[in-house]
């Protein structure tokens, strides 16, 4: 079937926060966990919802955490984030090519729309889906539907792309197709774990899948 609209998470997909978040985390671990973890460490810390995150490492002090977190990052973000290749080049061709697109992301959507905006990439989605439209944040897929719902498409038209296992299952447990991005931190090895339809070596890759449907 043809593909109508592509879904994008956006950490680590479109825009490079990785260094950002991993030294975000830092600075709050160390203060609450002094020499307890490394940046390597953080790595798994990418991906789930803060609040899903410092609920499991500090049970009932998930909120003060969280603060900390938000105002180190927003001083910060601009200042460690990075391009990837291609991104709003390859965004551009998508749009022109007549699909939908959207982000679906576990960031709030005040801090989606900063980082789109450093992009110069806000007028490319049709759609934004963050932490402050859902219930359940990816793996569950209640924000890959509520996109397809809020884009008018149906699920055998759509591809979530991303560079986490969150991404992937929340693709499949919704019915749609899911890709993986090889320029993932955690590596190509780690996602293919996750049975993704597809798997880009390069962020152009997708104007081929969608030529061929």
């Amino acid at each position: 079937m043809t593909i109508k609209a592509l879904l994008f998470d956006f950490d680590g997909t479109l825009l490079n926060t990785n260094e950002l978040i991993i030294q975000t985390f830092m600075h709050v671990l160390n203060k609450r966990f002094p020499g307890q973890y490394s940046p390597k460490d953080c790595l798994k810390f990418i991906g789930p919802s803060l609040t899903q995150t410092f609920s499991e490492l500090a049970p009932g002090e998930e909120e003060e955490l969280i603060a900390q977190y938000r105002t180190w990052n927003e001083a910060h973000h601009d200042e460690l984030i990075t391009e990837y290749p291609d991104v709003v080049s390859t965004l551009e061709q998508l749009k022109a090519m007549g699909l939908k697109l959207a982000i679906v992301s576990t960031k709030r959507n005040e801090t989606i729309q900063r980082g789109l905006t450093l992009l110069g990439a806000n007028h490319l989605f049709d759609t934004c889906i963050g932490t402050d439209d859902v219930q359940n944040v990816k793996p569950d897929p209640e924000p890959v539907l509520l996109a397809l719902s809020r884009l008018g498409i149906a699920k055998e038209e759509a591809i979530m792309i991303g560079d986490n296992s969150h991404d992937i299952e929340a693709g499949h447990h919704a019915g749609v197709r899911a890709a993986g991005v090889a320029w993932a931190i955690k590596g190509e090895a780690y996602l293919q774990q996750f049975k993704p339809d597809y798997m880009l070596q390069h962020m152009s890759d997708l104007v081929t899948i969608v030529k061929e449907g």
